[in-house]
């Protein structure tokens, strides 16, 4: 490689750097992603900022997807919804602490304010990772905030843990599984999909214990272990069906190279990318949108205000 090129790369690492330190709050990333300055993955921005999986139904819809979440809380923990039908600047709270919706997110957007969305034409994928959905929104869709697994990751780094992707600048690994949901009226026939994080096994108790605290973004692991790929219907730890394949602590190598390591145990979290499988699995009509998977959107309160 030139000494030119490798200085590029070297100016363009510390500009990305520079960027997300920058992005210190959730108004902040909001802002970035509205301007289309800021499009990766939310993992390690704004640290200890509330962040929320986005789903955007036509209202006919709205009533059986708030049942899907009230009996899949696991996966699909809902924390807030359009004001009102139509309304993408307001939100209604169904967090105990935060009861306005100026306390979620100040000067919101949900159009606009996730870094890349997701575009179905009903159950199909038909746009992915576009920059925002002013065009596809209409008068008619409500949506839906869960909580998302980055929320502990900040509790995670605090206790002296290592969040492996976000260290190496990838998006977490997530996973279709063969767990069921339980069904609510028109979603029906769908599966659990899990995020992994790999720890030390000796550590995995206390990370269980650390997590357990954040029900509302997805609370404690639902497993651990390399038994447990086989027990979630998982065929491949280096093929995830969303996110980034997971490496070595080095980041050199598959983790699928380290199968049975007791230093590198998958450990499995509800994923809020969930919802969006159950969608790909109903017989939705009209335009639905989401955010794209590990493209969050960053609200105003704080991970703590959820416990």
């Amino acid at each position: 490689m030139s000494t030119t090129m490798s200085t590029k790369i070297l100016c363009k690492d510390a500009e990305a750097t520079a960027l997300k330190l920058r992005l210190d709050t959730g108004l902040r990333v909001r802002l970035a992603a509205r301007s289309n300055e800021y499009t990766k993955s939310t993992s390690g921005l704004a640290p200890t900022y509330l962040q929320a999986n986005l789903v955007v139904l036509p209202s006919r819809y709205a009533a059986d997807f708030r049942g899907l979440c009230a009996r899949n809380p696991v996966p699909c923990p809902l924390i807030a919804e359009s004001s009102s039908v139509g309304n993408y600047s307001s939100l209604k709270s169904y967090l105990p602490r935060l009861s306005t919706s100026s306390q979620l997110a100040a000067g919101l957007d949900l159009r606009t304010d996730c870094p890349r969305y997701n575009v179905y034409d009903g159950s199909r994928l038909s746009k992915a990772g576009v920059s925002a959905v002013t065009d596809e929104w209409t008068d008619d869709h409500v949506a839906f905030l869960i909580g998302c697994s980055h929320c502990f990751e900040s509790a995670l780094e605090c206790a002296g843990f290592t969040v492996r992707h976000s260290v190496q600048d990838r998006t977490v690994p997530i996973y279709r599984t063969s767990v069921p949901l339980n069904p609510s009226g028109i979603f029906t026939g769908s599966t659990y999909v899990v995020s992994m994080r790999p720890f030390p096994k000796k550590d995995i108790e206390r990370v269980r214990e650390i997590t357990r605290a954040y029900a509302p973004t997805h609370g404690e692991p639902l497993a651990w272990g390399w038994d447990a790929l086989a027990r979630l219907g998982i065929a491949d730890i280096d093929l995830p069906q969303w996110g980034d394949a997971p490496l070595t602590e080095d980041g050199q190598q598959p983790l699928g190279t380290l199968v049975g390591d007791d230093n590198n145990v998958p450990v499995f979290w509800g994923c809020g990318v969930t919802p969006q499988e159950a969608i790909m699995k109903a017989p939705l009509e009209g335009t639905i949108l989401a955010h794209a998977p590990g493209h969050m959107l960053v609200l105003d309160c704080r991970e703590d205000d959820v416990l």
